[in-house]
C-alpha cells in the first residue's frame, strides 16, 4: 500500500509540476511575452489539473506537497516514518515534471532558472499563500470532505492571482522549479527564504486551525452562560453536536 501511495504522489506531483511550467512555456510563447496573460493561464490550467489530480488520487494519496505531509504527520493522520519517502516522492515527481515540461517545448530537459524571487513582497506572498492552503485543507477535511478537491483546486488557482509571489506555497515545488528558464522558474539562490516561509506559514495555520476548530467542552457552555452571551443552552448544545 506504501508504494502505491509514494507512486501517487510522485506522478501527481510531476502532472502539477508539467502543468504549471507547461502552460507557462506556451502561453508565454504564444501571447508575445504578455506576463499577466501568462499568469491568468497558469493559474486557470494549475487549478483544472489539480482538481483531476486530487479526485484521481484522492483515495490513496494525494498530498503532493511535502508541507502538507508534515501537517499530517503533526496531526497523527499519517505515520512519521512515512514522512520523507513522500517528501522524496514528492520532489523527484516534481523535477520529473519540470524536465518534462522542458523537453515538450524543446528545451533542454534540465536548465538553471536566471529568474529573480526574491524581497520582502514576495516572501510575504508565500507566507500567505501557505497559511491560507493548510486553512483550507484542514476546515474543509472537518467540516466538507466531498467539497476538498474543489476548494483546493480553487484556491490555489485563486492564490496564483492574488499573491505577489503566484502561490509557490510548496518546497517540491519550489525546488523543482529551479530546473527551467521558462517564465516560471526560480534562481536556486532564492529557494531557501521561499521555503522557509512555507514551513513557518504551515506550522502557524496548524496552530491556528487546532484552535479554531478545537471542539466545544461543557466548560465552554458553562461560561457562555456566566458571560451573559444571549443565546440558549439549547443552541450551544446543538453547536456542539454539530462540531462533533
Amino acid at each position: 500500500m506504501l508504494l502505491r501511495r509514494l507512486a501517487c504522489e510522485f506522478i501527481g506531483t510531476a502532472f502539477l509540476l508539467a502543468t504549471v511550467v507547461g502552460s507557462g512555456a506556451l502561453i508565454h510563447k504564444i501571447d508575445g511575452g504578455t506576463i499577466g496573460i501568462t499568469v491568468i493561464a497558469v493559474a486557470v490550467a494549475t487549478g483544472f489539473v489539480l482538481y483531476a489530480l486530487i479526485n484521481m488520487f484522492g483515495e490513496i494519496s494525494a498530498h503532493f506537497n511535502p508541507v502538507v505531509s508534515l501537517v499530517n504527520a503533526l496531526t497523527k493522520t499519517m505515520s512519521w516514518s512515512h514522512v520523507p519517502l513522500y517528501m522524496l516522492a514528492q520532489v523527484l515527481g516534481a523535477i520529473a515534471g519540470v524536465m518534462a515540461a522542458n523537453v515538450m517545448f524543446e528545451l533542454p530537459a534540465v536548465v538553471f532558472s536566471t529568474t529573480a524571487r526574491t524581497g520582502y513582497g514576495q516572501c510575504t506572498g508565500e507566507l500567505i499563500a501557505t497559511f491560507g492552503l493548510i486553512c483550507t485543507i484542514s476546515c474543509c477535511a472537518r467540516f466538507r470532505p466531498a467539497a476538498l478537491p474543489a476548494a483546493v483546486s480553487a484556491y490555489v488557482a485563486g492564490a496564483i492571482l492574488f499573491t505577489s509571489s503566484t502561490c509557490f506555497a510548496n518546497p517540491a515545488v519550489t525546488v523543482a522549479r529551479i530546473f527551467t528558464d521558462t517564465i516560471t522558474g526560480i534562481r536556486a539562490i532564492d529557494v531557501a527564504p521561499y521555503i522557509t516561509c512555507q514551513i513557518a506559514a504551515a506550522l502557524t495555520a496548524l496552530s491556528f486551525c487546532h484552535w479554531l476548530l478545537k471542539p466545544v467542552s461543557s466548560a465552554n457552555i458553562a461560561e457562555t452562560e456566566q458571560d451573559g452571551v444571549w443565546q440558549s443552552r439549547d443552541e450551544v448544545v446543538a453547536d456542539l453536536v454539530r462540531l462533533k
